[in-house]
């Protein structure tokens, strides 16, 4: 940090200036036809992973005939659902969907601004946390175009930016060797731990155990739309379908976000015991994922969730509907439109396995155990690995804060 300290002393004393976005880049203007791109030059936003962790190949191709076209150092931003974080500093010339922002740095800055070092910026928090703030609509909300525009980035010297990019690139390449080496051992886990989810409950050795379909073992009940100008940071419990596939595993006894108290009576709820379930979801997976509500209070859910309401373990029902076996007849059930939705008269007929509650309870105890090894955020290797990002997250963003020149 010294270097970089001293360079920012010598080179800007009195600060660095800040420059909107839109004044140092720009949103590719090119197009491109479909017909150029492969698996590996079109990059669609399925194909750009969460949390800020590049792209992949594409597993389908562009449904339109013309694509925005970007080149080798243009920045490539998810623009669905902001809070996933999907970014990707291009090192070739490809083709993106419109659900992808291609952003590049315009001429008159080219010789001012580094495009990794832009691509730092806009891989921070406060970023991501500028665009999910400034979103647009509630079921699949997407990034402001104009307002992304607005985002203040810092221009400090070029031999600033060249020592900051080259610390970052050497303290990101430390910190994913130790992280591949904890997500290796967790994907290991996690094999062992799908494994023994699936035996302990598929009671293929158990004759006596009743198979039920869910219609029969309770009911389904909807929730009601709120939208994000509804939220308080007290007041009314609610959990959001978005944070089921990012903040919420099989159970939970709290619920992150609240809705302002005045909305109480436009609001359906889910009971404690009831296990929350999406009906929605940009892949097929993702739709039916489930929570198990099992806190003190009835908690608000959106209207694109639904709470089943039974007698049995909530969060056995919520392990239960993790398992390989119903993931697939689950499967069937979806509509395969460009979002996935579920057809809940279809799901509703999935038979369950349904041991006597003592039992339910004792394989929920082993499960539970097993899975704050593996899945749980607060201990075990996740706990590890989530440790390493907010180190780098720090430090990375105390690299990238720099007093503002008056």
């Amino acid at each position: 940090m010294s270097r970089i300290d001293d360079l920012i002393r010598d080179l800007c004393p009195d600060g660095v200036e800040y420059k909107p976005l839109g004044e140092v880049a720009k949103y590719s203007p090119r197009k491109v036809s479909a017909e150029d791109l492969n698996s590996t030059t079109f990059v669609g936003v399925d194909n750009l992973v969460s949390q800020k962790r590049g792209r992949i190949d594409a597993t389908h191709n562009p449904n339109t005939s013309t694509l925005t076209a970007y080149r080798q150092g243009n920045i490539l931003l998810g623009n669905i659902r902001p809070y996933l974080k999907k970014i990707w500093l291009a090192d070739r010339t490809g083709g993106c969907s419109g659900d992808v922002l291609a952003v590049e740095i315009n001429d008159q800055y080219s010789k001012l601004l580094e495009s990794r070092f832009l691509y730092y910026i806009l891989s921070s928090d406060s970023f991501f946390t500028f665009n999910q703030q400034n979103a647009k609509g509630t079921k699949m909300p997407r990034g402001d175009k104009e307002a992304i525009l607005r985002y203040p980035v810092p221009v400090p010297p070029l031999e600033v930016q060249h020592e900051i990019t080259r610390t970052l690139d050497k303290f990101t390449a430390l910190e994913a060797e130790l992280e591949a080496e904890l997500e290796a051992e967790l994907e290991a886990r996690r094999h062992q731990y799908n494994y023994y989810l699936d035996e302990l409950l598929s009671f293929k050795d158990d004759s006596n155990t009743l198979w039920r379909p869910l219609a029969q073992l309770g009911t389904f009940h909807r929730g009601k739309r709120f939208v994000k100008t509804d939220y308080s940071d007290h007041g009314i419990p609610c959990i959001h379908y978005g944070e089921i596939y990012t903040r919420y595993g099989i159970s939970t006894s709290s619920a992150v976000s609240n809705l302002d108290e005045s909305l109480r009576q436009k609001l359906r709820f889910a009971q404690p015991g009831d296990v929350i379930l999406v009906d929605v979801g940009e892949v097929v997976d993702d739709v039916g994922r489930s929570v198990a509500w099992i806190g003190d209070e009835p908690v608000a859910i959106h209207d694109h969730s639904y709470a089943f309401r039974s007698a049995l373990n909530p969060t056995f029902v919520s392990y239960v509907m993790r398992t390989d076996w119903f993931r697939r007849q689950k499967a069937k059930h979806i509509a395969r439109t460009k979002v996935k939705t579920l057809l809940p008269d279809g799901f509703s007929k999935i038979h369950i396995p349904v041991p006597p509650r003592t039992e339910q309870d004792r394989i929920v105890e082993k499960l539970n155990h097993f899975d704050a090894l593996v899945n749980g955020l607060s201990s075990g290797l996740p706990a590890e690995i989530e440790a390493r990002r907010k180190q780098y997250e720090y430090y990375r963003d105390r690299l990238l804060t720099f007093p503002e020149k008056n």
